[in-house]
């Protein structure tokens, strides 16, 4: 047998900038700026369906925009210097749109004749189910027991996880670019001709939109929208969102650091950043931005597409958030944005974030009939169990399971209607009770294993020690 000239390697060797080297200045901003432009679709894309059936006009809609731009900068500052310190950007997260839904659709919300003033309220309603809501992340980081949990995984296990993570947000890429295919295909074409045949243009698109129309500051600020109502119906509802959006940052997590060129975040790390998401949630409820938080997939892709995977253009890019999210009449420029535009970016990011998934079986043994079909089933049910919710939804406008407890109803609905929930309740039930000790090579746990604690490889001091000397104050566990 000829010599095997591609063994499995821990670290991604073809990439520029890692999380702790740096970009000259000049360059570090351009792509900062870059990473800013990109995650406003996300940014744009749930006020913009989420505010109307609220009752809010274009005004509240713009309002925010600027609000959830403002506190996505001040939650990538804060998860890039204390959290996992990898290069992830922290925006608005879709999962919570269906227990948004709810809450919008509540009998007490829906009989306040007039528009504004039911926006104002049902506002309040989700800001309350965010701030209690965010407890349970806070409490599962900070108390070590999403670390301890994650003891349970194993390359074979987050592999469908993370690939899912990219490639669960099918609906996102070209179903979006056919919307407008005059715009989505030419710039899908430019950016697959781009990232692939000109791989050293870095600046993949700074958009001729990004033109700057400044009238006043508008600065947001906690509890702009009055006190925030409290309701066990809707944070129980909430808590299902909160769940599958540390999964989903869990996959995340693990597809940034490997295209940072960093170690896997040990147990004690993924906590940390847990805890300080969970933080994050919480001020989505305090400054009202509509929705809760999680790491933005599409930029976890641009560190692979650009092969800059350096912290600190992350941290210039939150500075470009919060910046840009003062300024007066910028939401009503961001609103004017195709989407297309963006899905089209999508389609090339989101494959590249689940091929990076992938990438963790090449630690498995894939001659197993037993990876084979952990693998397999978790794929396949991962993508066809949430389309059917999805698909669900578009015929009523509910989703499968409709008790007469709405809360439940919105909590199972979210958690099966979420790709990566699915596959890792699937990939790592099946792989911790399929023949388990047997199995533990062909699982990758020898070389998993090593990078659960953050004294197991001496490289995770310099990927993850906090700043400022703060591991003295708050030592690894």
């Amino acid at each position: 047998m000829a010599d095997i000239s591609h063994p499995p390697m821990e670290q991604l060797q073809d990439l520029e900038y890692c999380i702790d080297s740096n970009p000259p200045w000049l360059e570090t901003v351009l792509l900062a700026f870059q990473n800013y432009i990109l995650m406003l679709g996300t940014t744009v894309m749930i006020p913009t369906y989420l505010v109307p059936l609220m009752g809010g006009n274009n005004g509240d809609k713009i309002r925010v925009i600027q609000t959830l731009l403002f506190v996505s900068g001040i939650n990538t500052l804060l998860q890039a210097l204390f959290g996992t310190r990898l290069p992830a950007v922290v925006g608005g997260s879709s999962a919570y749109i269906i227990p948004i839904l709810y809450i919008i659709g509540d009998s007490s919300l829906q009989q306040i004749s007039e528009p504004h003033v039911r926006f104002i309220h049902t506002m309040r309603a989700i800001q309350g189910a965010l701030i209690v809501a965010s407890s349970i992340q806070i409490i599962l980081g900070y108390s070590q027991v999403w670390g301890l949990f994650s003891r349970f995984f194993s390359p074979l296990g987050m592999a469908p996880v993370v690939g899912l993570v990219g490639l669960g947000l099918f609906q996102r890429g070209f179903p979006a670019v056919g919307n407008c295919v005059e715009i989505g295909i030419p710039m899908l074409l430019a950016v697959i001709g781009l990232s692939l045949y000109l791989k050293h243009a870095r600046l993949l698109y700074l958009l001729e939109f990004c033109l700057i129309n400044i009238f006043r500051f508008m600065v947001p600020y906690p509890l702009q929208w009055g006190p925030p109502t409290f309701s066990a119906g809707h944070t129980f509802a909430t808590m299902s969102a909160v769940l599958v959006s540390m999964i989903e940052s869990t996959g995340a997590y693990k597809a940034a650091s490997r295209l940072a060129i960093a170690t896997p975040p040990p147990a004690y790390v993924l906590s940390r950043g847990i805890g300080w998401q969970g933080i994050g949630v919480m001020l989505d409820g305090l400054f009202g931005t509509a929705t809760g938080s999680t790491v933005s997939v599409e930029n976890v892709g641009l560190l692979g597409l650009t092969r800059v995977g350096s912290r600190r253009v992350v941290q210039v890019s939150a500075a470009f958030m919060m910046f840009f999210a003062t300024l007066g009449k910028f939401g009503a420029l961001f609103a004017s944005i195709p989407f297309p535009i963006f899905a089209a970016i999508y389609c090339v990011l989101f494959g590249l974030v689940g091929s990076v998934g992938l990438s963790f079986l090449q630690f498995t043994n894939m001659n197993s009939m037993r990876n084979l079909l952990i693998t397999g089933l978790s794929l396949f049910l991962a993508i066809s169990v949430p389309q059917y919710f999805n698909n669900f939804w578009v015929s009523s406008h509910r989703g499968p399971v409709h008790t007469h407890a709405g809360w439940f109803n919105a909590f199972l609905n979210t958690i099966f209607s979420s790709p990566p929930t699915v596959g890792l309740i699937v990939a790592v039930f099946l792989d911790n009770t399929l023949e388990v000790e047997k199995s533990k090579k062909d699982r990758g746990m020898p070389w998993w294993v090593k990078f659960r604690t953050f004294r197991g490889d001496n490289r995770n001091e310099e990927f993850y020690t906090l700043p400022f000397n703060l591991n003295k104050f708050f030592p690894p566990t």
